[in-house]
C-alpha cells in the first residue's frame, strides 16, 4: 500500500507536513540545483546507497572501488542506516558512512508499520539535507529498503540517479524507483521484462570484489595457515550470506556432532547472529568452537576471496551475488536456495549452475548433514569431478562487469547535464 503511493507521499506538499509537523527535522538550506558546469573527472562526486545485507553492500563497494581506480581524487560517500552490516563494512573498506531512517514496509495496515512509514518519510529529508551538502554527481542504489528515500530525493533535486538490480526478479524498490532513476543496470537479461515503465535499462552482470586469483603454492599454504587449517586435505567453503543460513547451520551441526567430514576439512561462517548460538549448542555437547577437528568456525569471514580461490567446493544459498562470485573464480558448488521467496528466484539462480554440471542443488526443506556431506565428498574426493565443475562454473562468468557499470555512470551523468 505504502509502495505504491510513494511518489504521491514524498513528492508532494504532504511529504512537507509530514516532515514538519509529525517528525520534525533540523531545518535544511534552501532548494539547491546541482551546478550545470561539469566538474573537473577527478573531482568527481558519488553518493552509493546501500544497505541491510552484504548482498546489497557489496556491489556498492565494488562500484567504489573501480570508480576510485579510474578517478583516484573522487570522493564516494555511502548512505545507510544504523541497523544494517553498512556499518561494519563500509568503514571498514575505508568510506564514510551516513545514515538515514529507512525501514522495509509491508502492505499490512498496522500501528508499527504507520511508524515506520513516518520514520521513512523523515528518512527522505535527511537524504535530501544530505545530498545538498554533498551536491553529488551522481547518486548510486545497489538495493535495500534505503534506495527508496535516496533516490527520490535525489530525483527531487534533479541529480542523476543509477540503480543496479541484481536478482532476475526486481524487488519492490526498483519497480516503485523505474519512473524516476535514469538508468538502471541489471544482472539478469530475464530482469528486462520485469520493470516496467523505466527510462533506460541495461544488463550489465553483477559487480563483486572477488576475482580469480592464480596464488602460488606458497601462497596457498600461506592463507591455508592463518585459517587454522591443514595443507593437502580438500576444503570445503561453507557460508550462508552476510546473515547466516540456520539450514545449513544445522546440517553443519550434524556433520560436526556425527564426525562425518573426516576426509576433508571445512570453513564454515555461521553469520555474526548465529555465531553465540552454535557455539553454546557446541558447549553443551563439550565441545570448544575453537578446537574441532578439521573444522574452522567464523561469524564472518571479510576476506572472502582469498578463501573461496583456494577452496575446493562452496556451499551457500544461492543470491545473485553469491552465483556470481562463485562463476567468477570458477568453483562447483553445492547450492541451497532459500525457500519463500519472491518467485523462487534464488532456486532459478542455482539452476544456472546446475544446468551446465557445475553445482548441485540441495533443496532447503531435503537439507540434512548427512546428505550435504555426502554431495561434498562427491565432489572433493574426485578431482576430475570437482575441476570439471569448476571449469564449467568459469564459462558462465559475466566479463567487464565493472567497465559497463562505470561506462553507464558516465554515461548517466553527462546526459543528465546535456
Amino acid at each position: 500500500m505504502f509502495w505504491d503511493c510513494w511518489d504521491q507521499i514524498c513528492l508532494d506538499p504532504l511529504a512537507q507536513w509530514v516532515q514538519t509537523d509529525l517528525v520534525p527535522t533540523v531545518p535544511t538550506a534552501p532548494k539547491q540545483t546541482p551546478p550545470t558546469t561539469a566538474r573537473k573527472e577527478e573531482e568527481m562526486k558519488v553518493v552509493i546507497a546501500a544497505a541491510g545485507t552484504a548482498g546489497h553492500i557489496n556491489p556498492g563497494l565494488a562500484i567504489a572501488k573501480k570508480i576510485q581506480e579510474e578517478q583516484k581524487d573522487s570522493k564516494i560517500i555511502f548512505i545507510g542506516t544504523t541497523r544494517g552490516l553498512e556499518n561494519d563494512l563500509v568503514p571498514r573498506a575505508g568510506y564514510e558512512l551516513k545514515t538515514i531512517d529507512a525501514y522495509g514496509l509491508s502492505k499490512k495496515i498496522s500501528i508499527d508499520n504507520i511508524k515506520k512509514m513516518i520514520k521513512t518519510l523523515k528518512g527522505f529529508g535527511e537524504a535530501k539535507k544530505i545530498l545538498k551538502e554533498i551536491n553529488p554527481d551522481v547518486v548510486i542504489g545497489t538495493g535495500g529498503y534505503i534506495c527508496g528515500a535516496t533516490i527520490s530525493a535525489a530525483h527531487r533535486l534533479k541529480i542523476p540517479t543509477v540503480l543496479h538490480e541484481s536478482n532476475a526478479f526486481p524487488g519492490k524498490a526498483v519497480k516503485m524507483l523505474a519512473k524516476k532513476t535514469d538508468t538502471i543496470l541489471v544482472s539478469f537479461k530475464d530482469a528486462i521484462d520485469r520493470i516496467k515503465h523505466a527510462k533506460k535499462i541495461v544488463y550489465t552482470g553483477t559487480p563483486v570484489k572477488i576475482k580469480k586469483q592464480n596464488y602460488t603454492e606458497q601462497q596457498k599454504e600461506e592463507i591455508i595457515k592463518k585459517y587454522g587449517l591443514k595443507k593437502g586435505i580438500p576444503i570445503a567453503l561453507v557460508f550462508g550470506g552476510s546473515q547466516g543460513a540456520r539450514r545449513i547451520n544445522q546440517a553443519i551441526m550434524e556433520i560436526i556432532k556425527k564426525v562425518l567430514n573426516e576426509d576433508y576439512q571445512m570453513i564454515w561462517a555461521t553469520g555474526p547472529k548465529q555465531y553465540d548460538i552454535v557455539k553454546e549448542e557446541l558447549e553443551n555437547d563439550n565441545k570448544n568452537i575453537n578446537r574441532i577437528k578439521n573444522m574452522k568456525i567464523l561469524p564472518y569471514i571479510y576476506d572472502m576471496e582469498e578463501i573461496m580461490n583456494i577452496a575446493d567446493v562452496i556451499v551457500a544459498r544461492s543470491g545473485a551475488m553469491t552465483i556470481t562470485e562463485i562463476a567468477r573464480i570458477g568453483k562447483p558448488s553445492i547450492l541451497v536456495p532459500l525457500p519463500n521467496v519472491s518467485h523462487d528466484h534464488q532456486l532459478y539462480n542455482a539452476k544456472v549452475l546446475q544446468d551446465i554440471g557445475a553445482a548441485d542443488i540441495i533443496l532447503d526443506n531435503e537439507l540434512t548433514g548427512k546428505k550435504l556431506n555426502m554431495n561434498i565428498e562427491k565432489i572433493v574426493l574426485d578431482e576430475n569431478r570437482c575441476k570439471n565443475m569448476g571449469d564449467k562454473a568459469f564459462t558462465v562468468a559475466t566479463d567487464n562487469v565493472e567497465n559497463k557499470i562505470y561506462a553507464q555512470i558516465l554515461e548517466t551523468i553527462k546526459a543528465k547535464r546535456a
